[in-house]
């Protein structure tokens, strides 16, 4: 009798915990999309913000709305939290987690850059840019938290989360070289006034553009070596001549050729804007047309 009692009172416990474990996953779920959803407004505000500050030329609102895209960065870094904890895995190993990593990503550089340069209208391209990235991850919003067994190991993370923050920083890069181009037009056209006089100097975009580069090429390396060793560990080779890493490839040497002409050949201005866009472009491509157009085992980011 006594045994059983022991046993019912067993399988009561272990009921409540379950119980109790369901409905903890479920909170964090719930803050996980509350928090998302705040962040998606806040960089929707910041957006709006930062155009109007455009329209009717006038710094004061751009510098409220940099607050509140910063306000967006940390729920956004918070929503990230609650889903981390919910999964018990890093919440950037699908293509949607991935792109809200790199709206948070081009989010936190761009403001770190603000504090140092004063670039406030660079927000104006940066805040549409994580609005619109934000957007598309919503699609997945609340979906299956469930991790392919592929995708599980500390390899991925690494990869994931270095190669994503070089992507960004490279994002502010193309950014920063299509702001120089608009305002190099201005200066040549000698337009210098109204709409002109509130993009950041030449001077500054280049060396947001130089720095990117810098910091940006050894991220993404790390995040390909990782890449390649987690390739070893679960397909038996560094190199599959897969179609997404052909093109990663490729993207690596266009950056790798950029930069060595930036520090050794002393390209700078015009054409290192110029090529950090096209550069970009390249990247983007790899990043999205590869799954697109061609046949990839990189199918589940």
């Amino acid at each position: 009798m006594i045994t059983i009692y022991f046993v019912w009172f067993r399988l009561v416990r272990v009921r409540a915990l379950n119980f109790e474990l369901e409905t903890l996953n479920f909170e964090l779920a719930m803050m996980d999309i509350l928090f998302f959803k705040i962040a998606l407004c806040a960089y929707l505000v910041s957006t709006l913000g930062y155009i109007t500050s455009l329209l009717i030329k006038r710094v004061l609102i751009a510098r409220a709305s940099t607050w509140v895209l910063f306000g967006a960065f940390i729920v956004h870094a918070a929503s990230f939290l609650f889903r981390c904890i919910e999964t018990g895995h890093s919440p950037f190993v699908n293509l949607y987690e991935s792109l809200s990593f790199f709206a948070w990503a081009v989010s936190g550089i761009y403001l770190a850059f603000q504090v140092k340069t004063k670039t406030r209208v660079l927000g104006a391209f940066v805040s549409p840019v994580a609005f619109l990235l934000m957007m598309v991850a919503s699609v997945r919003l609340g979906g299956d938290v469930s991790m392919p067994a592929i995708l599980q190991g500390h390899w991925v993370t690494v990869h994931v989360i270095f190669s994503i923050s070089g992507e960004a920083l490279f994002a502010l890069a193309c950014l920063a070289g299509v702001m120089y181009l608009i305002q190099d037009g201005f200066i040549k056209s000698k337009k210098i006034g109204g709409f002109s006089r509130l993009l950041p100097s030449l001077r500054d975009l280049d060396r947001i553009n130089h720095i990117c580069l810098l910091w940006g090429f050894p991220l993404l390396t790390v995040g390909v070596i990782a890449g390649s060793i987690w390739a070893r560990t679960v397909w038996g080779s560094h190199w599959q001549w897969d179609t997404k890493q052909i093109w990663t490839l490729i993207v690596w040497a266009f950056y790798a050729v950029l930069l060595h002409q930036r520090l050794a050949i002393g390209w700078k201005g015009k054409k290192a804007a110029f090529f950090s866009i096209v550069a970009f472009l390249i990247l983007l491509f790899a990043f999205v047309g590869a799954n697109v157009f061609f046949a990839t085992s990189h199918r589940f980011i």
